[in-house]
């Protein structure tokens, strides 16, 4: 091919809308990575590291009968699982519901969903954004916790940050959607970046990680015991 040739085929692909439009992303996205700074985890953020089948294996290794909270709701879906395999003795429901997506509907049909369990205080459902809500809690207070809500650096940084004061020692957060991004909707996310964060700087340890390739991965952090 001659270089007249492809310089007019370049030139057309710049004209390209839609290569247009990919550039301004892939610049906009690589912009917005390095801002997000990189951690590495040791050995010992590691060692007990354990590959699980999927959430439901998940829940099944996590402590019964204990005091819990979901921050990011949704529909309830897997509040429900969780009542039905953990078997809390208390479950807090932390959500907003403030979004064209998550929207007022979704919190009513989760209140009638657990009408049964509201009333006899077995499940509370808490409204409010997942980076305050924490201060309704004392220190020490969840046996584990698990954070499926905005899944940006950010606010998974906030909420790891404030809310591991709240689970007891021992105790374990979990979470959902331990993948780069929905490249579907063109979306980075910035769970994977925030939890090696907080391992790294607060001597924590990655525990468990699902493997169902039909949904995102979940996590489970701990802290790491001290011998």
């Amino acid at each position: 091919m001659s270089k007249i040739i492809k310089k007019i085929l370049f030139r057309a692909s710049c004209i390209n809308p839609i290569y247009f439009l990919k550039k301004i992303l892939q610049r906009h996205w690589e912009k917005y990575d390095k801002k997000i700074p990189k951690y590495e985890l040791s050995e010992k953020n590691l060692v007990n590291l354990k590959a699980l089948l999927n959430r439901e294996q998940l829940l099944r290794l996590l402590p019964k009968n204990g005091i819990v909270a979901e921050i990011g709701v949704d529909k309830g879906e897997f509040s429900e699982k969780i009542l039905n395999i953990t078997m809390p003795q208390k479950l807090y429901l932390i959500d907003n519901w403030g979004s064209k997506r998550y929207h007022q509907q979704l919190r009513k049909m989760v209140e009638n969903k657990f009408k049964e369990e509201i009333k006899k205080g077995r499940v509370e459902i808490k409204v409010g954004l997942s980076t305050e809500m924490f201060n309704n809690f004392e220190d020490n207070y969840f046996d584990w916790i698990y954070i499926d809500t905005s899944h940006s650096y950010q606010t998974t940084k906030i909420e790891l940050e404030k809310y591991s004061r709240k689970v007891k020692p021992g105790g374990m957060i979990t979470g959902h959607d331990f993948i780069m991004g929905n490249w579907n909707q063109m979306i980075r996310y910035g769970v994977i970046d925030a939890v090696y964060e907080f391992c790294v700087n607060n001597n924590w340890e990655l525990v468990y990680l699902t493997m169902d390739n039909k949904e995102s991965p979940s996590f489970g952090i701990r802290r790491v015991s001290v011998n």
